[in-house]
């Protein structure tokens, strides 16, 4: 079987570059999203002996002349994991662009190498929209399987455990189809020595949308992000005992609307 794996190069939330107005994305380094390591492991295990995985990845971040050689490094991981090849769509038109565009530049590399199946994180550690697998199944066509927690396929046929808030749902479709997981479906391998070797001979396909016969410009674009700013009030009470201390800050809360009176 054929796999596709989505792998975000995320902005590393760890090391966000942060003033008092704006997020500095263009210095912070990306990384590979977390939740896309375990998607990478279950696609190499669901391969099988005369299958292949490849890995699909889009630059959404600036600057593109410096991402991209950071981007192909990071793949160089994945790969090492045991990914066979990895495609990089990169183009102008995709920085700062909107979900539709994403989705559209990843089906189209989906359709160009012929996959039985996509597997995806359940959502992205800096966006965590949790769009990017259903609009991929929407633009393919394919039934979408959420929340993965457990996958078998047999025969043409996925069989998937999924993890929702109060029970866990079993659930089948045919291939092919869309899955996303999460994090408890696997522990993600660590490469050895000799893989990660090993994975600076495979091959990363750098894709741009004119290859993909997209010509579609984004119907919505990023325009800033700015971080949450909190100011603290410094409210410190002093005076009386712990009950009267307690009883003066608890109005304090009720003047400032935080609770309510009785």
């Amino acid at each position: 079987m054929n796999v596709a794996v989505l792998v975000k190069l995320a902005l590393d939330t760890g090391q966000l570059r942060l003033s008092q107005s704006a997020v500095g994305v263009e210095e912070t380094p990306l990384k590979i999203s977390d939740i896309d390591r375990n998607a990478v492991e279950e696609a190499v295990k669901l391969r099988g002996s005369a299958g292949k995985v490849a890995s699909i990845s889009v630059l959404k971040w600036p600057p593109v002349g410096r991402r991209v050689q950071e981007a192909e490094n990071l793949l160089r991981e994945v790969l090492a994991m045991g990914v066979d090849e990895a495609y990089l769509v990169v183009d102008e038109a995709l920085i700062g662009s909107d979900h539709y565009m994403t989705a559209k530049a990843i089906a189209g590399v989906v359709r160009r190498i012929g996959a039985d199946m996509v597997v995806a994180g359940e959502a992205t550690v800096d966006g965590y929209t949790a769009q990017i697998p259903a609009r991929v199944a929407a633009e393919l066509g394919w039934p979408y399987l959420t929340y993965v927690r457990e996958l078998k396929v047999d025969g043409g046929r996925a069989v998937a455990r999924r993890d929702l808030e109060d029970r866990v749902l079993v659930v089948e479709a045919d291939l092919p189809l869309v899955a996303s997981v999460t994090r408890e479906i696997n522990v993600p391998r660590i490469p050895t020595l000799l893989a990660i070797r090993a994975a600076m001979k495979k091959p990363i396909v750098r894709l741009g949308l004119g290859d993909l016969g997209i010509g579609e410009a984004p119907r919505a674009r990023l325009a800033e992000l700015r971080p949450l700013v909190v100011s603290r009030r410094r409210v410190i009470v002093k005076e009386g005992t712990v009950e009267e201390k307690v009883d003066k800050f608890i109005d304090f809360l009720i003047g400032e609307g935080i609770l309510r009176g009785a």
